[in-house]
């Protein structure tokens, strides 16, 4: 993957651009948990300040943004912490992303959202 995934693009004709967004974000946690994707590397194709911007502007989703913001900080986890520490707090970030993801794809939000 050498470009970056530009979300602008990418959401620019969906119905429910916070919908797909979850569900890339949940694309992005498994590539990371199955180690198919590195920390540095989702931030350089994915979790970049040119996506984190269009999500703060566009989607206007404090649950979104705090994706955003757990996923940019993958890499310094490993920069700042003992290799042992940075891999729990890396699989705890995970854990925490696909929550929020989760949150974005209630049941309730989706429903209300196709009927109306």
């Amino acid at each position: 993957m050498k470009q970056s995934l530009a979300l602008r693009q990418s959401l620019a004709r969906s119905a429910d651009p916070r919908a797909i967004f979850a569900l890339l974000n949940l694309g992005m946690v498994q590539a990371l948990t199955s180690g198919a994707l590195g920390a540095t590397d989702a931030v350089r194709w994915f979790y970049n300040a040119e996506n984190c911007l269009f999500v703060r502007k566009q989607l206007k989703s404090k649950t979104a943004d705090a994706v955003m913001s757990h996923g940019v900080q993958l890499p310094d986890l490993f920069d700042c912490l003992s290799p042992a520490e940075a891999q729990r707090q890396f699989t705890r970030e995970l854990e925490e992303i696909r929550q929020l993801c989760l949150k974005l794809l209630a049941p309730g939000r989706l429903s209300a959202r196709a009927t109306g």
